[in-house]
């Protein structure tokens, strides 16, 4: 039954709200991104766009922050630019949901709540992302991820802590909302409401004129819809890729080097033991010693942590090396010495102190250098590739900022150059959709930032294998595309606009008719509507839900009156949806039923969302906050790119 609809809407409006909703969470990560806790009084200074109570955000967090969601909100538009972000009102949501998060925090420790380092520490080692491939928390891959996006340690940690001064604060007030029976019932019932009615589309394909425009009639529909046909901005790429056919230096190890190797990593091919654990990390040592106690008094390690509200994790197989890299020297003696089965004495970490129980422990037999030469070789060709690869992209980067030309560049490579089609932000070949070369795509996005033609750089295609030296060959600037070069397409799109024109026109004479107490199809036959098409519906609250994106004209039909008629326009000027609601019957709810008990478990979450936004928005009433405008209009400019 829905096809008929969905032809005319296929993905566009799910795509919109998808966009949408990526966007929000994009804005809600880059807001909670930074985070100050510098104190200073007052807005005057020219370093600072607010203060929420002694605390200040910064001109650069606030541009930071800024910059975070728009590069979020590019994984989904890559061709959205800053102008248009700041434009959208971005830069404001941004400096709102910072004001937000810094006015929750204030008043929570206004009124006595903390986030102390050890929640801080239990936040940060749950987090994936920082784990190392033992599945521990990794300091080197935690510092990596964060410098990455342009953050510290302490930004971090005040932000993490924030958040959880959120949740203490917030998770009371929404948690356990409950709505009344009765308004439930009410709500509930709306799900079994049946409506019965007719749906018909008058096609503007019907009506389109067969007959060209006149210059004068054209010229006015281009200028009346340029925004429909600004071309974006393209531009082709000319470069060059070189790898291992380009190395010249020796690689292959010697007998020598190999030996040498193996002496200096005597120790990874010594005999060895891995062992898989479980493991418990606690705030204190009394607590951790209090719970090896009750395990080897014979209770388990997953019940104590079950009892004290925490949980377990089971780790390994690690090496001590590993163990080494990845936690403290204590830990990983602890986890060494003790025997299978046994609960380690308890370590301390920067993350606590860790109760341990070795599962298993799995002997390694030591490897001597015959055995293990192979391997050795393997690896050093590989480092020696890898060094020579990167000393050659080295010495083509220096000659390059030294104003080598890509093309005496290729000759000493002995390569040609290649010269890609016009390219859009998004990676695309310009007018038809396909993807630009696989090689391409790394340098796409820092090519559209380039401002002149000509100007080679150096970037990894393929990491540790293939570099890509480019340049900008052309730039076509986005502009609207010219009348001439896009008349056969004004003509047929002017068609189909005169098309929908003149089915409005009929559309509006058969709904008079059935306001006047006239049957849909008796008023099309009266009209003499060319070529109609009918839908019957009949269709409950519920059907519709479950169909999941609902077309425009049953969501209209919906929200009617019954016994009226309305019409809609289809996109893209398709012709005019004419929703005629003949009757509508009430749905009745028992309490038993499934449908009541989701009812009431929705409402309840929405009344206690909406009790957590009343809260945040009392906190910030309560909170003295002060912006400086002449701030925010300085990062506004910066973004921008204003003087």
């Amino acid at each position: 039954m829905l096809t008929f609809f969905r032809s005319f809407f296929k993905s566009k409006f799910g795509v919109v709200f998808t966009l949408g909703f990526l966007a929000l969470i994009a804005f809600a990560f880059a807001s909670s991104d930074v985070a100050n806790t510098g104190t200073f009084g007052g807005v005057a200074g020219g370093d600072r766009v607010a203060v929420v109570g002694d605390e200040k955000i910064g001109n650069a967090e606030l541009s930071r922050a800024a910059t975070a969601q728009l590069d979020a909100m590019r994984q989904q538009d890559p061709t959205l630019t800053m102008p248009a972000f700041v434009e959208q009102g971005g830069l404001e949501r941004v400096l709102d949901g910072m004001i937000d998060r810094f006015a929750i925090g204030s008043y929570a420790k206004l009124h006595g709540l903390r986030a102390g380092e050890n929640l801080v520490n239990s936040e940060i080692i749950q987090i994936p992302a920082f784990r190392g491939a033992g599945g521990n928390f990794d300091e080197n891959a935690y510092r990596a991820a964060i410098s990455q996006r342009g953050l510290t340690d302490q930004m971090v940690r005040s932000d993490l802590a924030n958040g959880l001064l959120a949740q203490q604060l917030l998770t009371p007030v929404s948690i356990g909302a409950r709505i009344p029976d009765q308004f439930v019932s009410r709500y509930a019932s709306l799900l079994k409401e049946r409506r019965e009615g007719t749906i018909a589309i008058v096609l503007s394909a019907a009506y389109a004129p067969s007959g060209d425009p006149t210059d004068k009639q054209l010229a006015a529909y281009y200028d009346e819809n340029k925004a429909n046909y600004i071309r974006p901005e393209r531009r082709t790429l000319r470069y060059i890729t070189f790898g291992d056919e380009q190395i010249t230096d020796r690689i292959d190890p010697t007998e020598a080097e190999i030996a040498a190797q193996y002496e200096k990593d005597k120790a990874k091919y010594a005999a060895s033991e891995e062992r898989t654990y479980t493991q418990l990390i606690v705030p204190t040592q009394q607590a951790a010693n209090s719970i090896r106690d009750r395990v080897q008094a014979g209770g388990s390690l997953e019940a104590a942590a079950r009892e004290a509200g925490l949980q377990t994790a089971k780790l390994g197989p690690a090496t001590r090396e590993s163990l080494l890299a990845e936690s403290s020297k204590a830990v990983a003696d602890a986890v060494f010495t003790a025997k299978q089965g046994a609960i380690a004495a308890p370590a301390r970490s920067g993350l606590g102190w860790h109760v341990v129980r070795i599962d298993t422990v799995k002997k390694i037999a030591g490897r001597s250098l015959a055995d293990a030469s192979r391997e050795i070789a393997a690896d050093l060709r590989a480092t020696n590739r890898r060094k020579a690869l990167n000393d050659l992209a080295a010495r083509i980067e220096e000659q390059i900022d030294d104003g080598t030309s890509l093309a005496d560049v290729a000759k000493e490579l002995g390569v040609k150059i290649a010269t890609s089609a016009p390219l859009t932000a998004d990676g695309a070949i310009y007018g038809t959709g396909q993807p630009a070369a696989e090689v391409l795509r790394p340098v796409i996005a820092t090519a559209f930032q380039v401002e002149d033609e000509g100007e080679p750089m150096l970037a990894e295609a393929i990491r540790g294998e293939t570099f890509i030296a480019f340049e900008v060959g052309s730039i076509t600037r986005s502009a609207t595309a010219p009348m001439k070069e896009i008349k056969s397409q004004l003509t047929a799109e002017w068609r189909m606009a005169e098309g929908a024109r003149l089915a409005k026109l009929a559309v509006d004479k058969v709904l008079a008719r059935v306001a006047k107490g006239e049957a849909l199809p008796a008023a099309m036959r009266a009209e003499n509507i060319k070529s109609p098409q009918f839908e019957a519906i009949n269709l409950t609250r519920e059907q519709l839900t479950a169909q999941g994106q609902v077309p425009p004209p049953l969501a209209l039909m919906f929200s009617m009156a019954e016994g009226t008629a309305k019409k809609l326009e289809a996109p893209n000027n398709a012709g005019w949806f004419v929703v005629d609601l003949d009757t509508i019957e009430a749905g009745k709810i028992a309490k038993d039923d499934p449908l009541f008990a989701q009812a009431r478990l929705q409402l309840g979450g929405a009344m206690g969302q909406e009790y957590a936004e009343q809260a945040q928005n009392a906190v910030r009433a309560a909170t003295k906050i002060e912006r400086n405008d002449a701030g925010i209009d300085a990062v506004r400019k910066q973004l921008v790119g204003e003087s």
